[in-house]
């Protein structure tokens, strides 16, 4: 039995559907501990429905009571940390929630799992982990000519969502420092791929395209990020799971440089393919530039030679066979799109890039 936490976000439903999917890890439990908040979906884990495999839970990993709770009564050997507030934009709204959840929710959750821990008979406490999935974005940014972040880059986060994620991971080194707590952090590049709430870029740029809507694009759109599939992603945190060393942080990319302008023409390109226009036109005609924001991060890279080297992993997708599943993913499931798309979505976006950019339901 594994615990997971944040389970009905993006990539934590994928974690979950592959993790129940595996022929390794198929017939392992999960418990899904999620407060389903705008993010979470359960219409992603809807294939899961009856099965007993699968235990959700409602609730806040700020919630220490409810998390000893779930902790004694199913008594996992790891804890898969994906619960956070995670989209910058709305962090500069209101960093208020970053704090409470990323912080002291993290904070929390820290505690729980040490006095679960600590009253485990000597094999289990051996064999347990908690591992804490984070971000390439508490390494602040980088110049264009600048190495990629590997393991040893000094903090910098700019943003805060970033710095509260900084805090977290600081958190879970403290906790294993201090307590002996056997613990394992991955910061990951920017994840792509199924069950993806369209409040970020690439599902942002799809249904926006489909909908006839402007596709809002940042400045200059020549800001560069790692790209990762969101199912690569679960599959290294599965390795680091098995095999990481205690105490470490591994670095999860794809080894996908791109500026968003090139990721925003390769999804029109994508749609143009797929769901040509009536009129015959590009979706790029669509594409509209909009005030940056502010502090944003110019470039990230993952440099994830260490995972490679030390555990064997590497990405099964390429950026341009990821990106194609993705739009595809998309194109056949418009019930899940329309069903996130709600009203305070709707109003999020028109607030974030103006009304013309609101998407449909």
């Amino acid at each position: 039995m594994i615990l997971v936490t944040g389970g009905a976000g993006f990539i934590g439903a994928n974690f979950v559907l592959d993790w129940l999917a595996s022929a390794d890890h198929g017939s392992e439990p999960v418990v899904n501990l999620d407060k389903l908040t705008y993010a979470g979906n359960l219409d992603t884990l809807a294939s899961l429905q009856g099965d007993a495999r699968h235990v959700f839970v409602q609730g806040d990993i700020g919630d220490a009571a409810l998390v000893g709770e779930l902790l004694a009564t199913h008594q996992p050997r790891a804890v898969i940390n994906f619960a956070a507030e995670s989209h910058v934009d709305r962090s500069i709204h209101g960093p208020e929630d970053f704090i409470q959840t990323n912080v002291l929710g993290t904070f929390r959750l820290l505690e729980a799992v040490r006095q679960y821990w600590l009253g485990l008979g000597a094999s289990q406490k051996e064999a347990f982990r908690f591992l804490h999935v984070s971000t390439d974005e508490v390494y602040g940014s980088l110049s264009k000519t600048a190495p990629a972040f590997a393991e040893t880059h000094p903090y910098e986060p700019n943003s805060p969502y970033s710095a509260s994620k900084a805090a977290s991971d600081h958190l879970v080194r403290a906790w294993h420092h201090t307590y002996g707590l056997p613990v394992l952090t991955t910061n990951c590049s920017n994840n792509y791929g199924p069950y993806h709430f369209p409040e970020k870029l690439i599902p942002l740029m799809i249904v926006n395209a489909l909908a006839g809507k402007p596709l809002p694009v940042y400045g200059d759109g020549m800001q560069i990020r790692d790209w990762l599939y969101v199912k690569d992603h679960c599959s290294a945190i599965r390795r680091v799971l098995r095999a990481g060393r205690l105490g470490e942080t591994y670095n999860v990319g794809g080894w996908n440089e791109k500026p968003n302008i090139d990721i925003v023409h390769t999804v029109c390109a994508l749609l143009d393919e797929l769901r040509p226009k009536a009129d015959g036109s590009s979706y790029a005609t669509q594409i509209t530039h909009v005030t940056d924001r502010p502090g944003h991060d110019r470039r990230y890279a993952i440099d994830a030679r260490k995972l490679e080297a030390e555990l064997g992993w590497k990405p099964a997708e390429t950026f341009e066979t990821g990106i194609r599943k993705t739009v595809q993913w998309y194109l056949a499931n418009p019930e899940w799109v329309a069903n996130v798309q709600s009203g305070a979505y709707r109003e999020w976006v028109g607030k974030q890039y103006g009304a013309s950019a609101e998407v449909g339901a």
